[in-house]
């Protein structure tokens, strides 16, 4: 059992599995500086979302019980509105957010949880996992394309940590 599986919790290991989507990729950085890349709000603005994207930050308080209000940009203009609120932080194992649009009770609204696990070559595990409400709501945002967005948004992560070690 790995440090972030072990402080997860009962109702992770509990969810239906046909209403989860995991990502997970091997990060060239420490653990303490990819937890960083998520928790520095100056950071995490600077690589989040897939490939041409940009954010625009209307609130952001990165902490158990503060909430990132954010517009995700794409290359053509749509804005698509977001809110995390943070439901738990754990330096440097894990982060756990509701993640919706930007409204109360979004039907749409899914749990994510990221895990940070250190590797002994000094590079790091990371592993974002969706749990949505329904199978049907899962099936939409992969269709929607959640994993090859996901895995840009990795890929950004990725490059913006090795940038900062250059």
């Amino acid at each position: 059992m790995t440090d972030s599986t072990a402080q997860t919790g009962s109702a992770w290991a509990s969810w239906p599995l046909d209403r989860e989507i995991v990502l997970a990729r091997v990060i060239n950085a420490p653990r303490e500086r990819v937890f960083d890349a998520w928790t520095d709000p100056g950071q995490l603005t600077a690589w989040f979302g897939p490939k041409g994207f940009s954010i625009e930050t209307h609130e952001i308080d990165i902490r158990t019980g503060g909430t990132w209000r954010f517009d995700m940009v794409g290359p053509n203009g749509v804005r698509y509105d977001n809110r995390m609120s943070f439901l738990r932080i754990d330096r440097p194992h894990l982060i756990e957010v509701d993640h919706g649009s930007d409204k109360d009770d979004d039907p749409g609204k899914f749990r994510m949880l990221v895990t940070f696990d250190e590797q002994s070559d000094g590079k790091t595990v990371l592993t974002l996992r969706q749990m949505h409400p329904t199978r049907a709501q899962r099936d939409a945002s992969i269709g929607f394309g959640a994993v090859e967005y996901g895995g840009q948004t990795l890929d950004k992560l990725a490059a913006h940590l090795a940038g900062r070690a250059a």
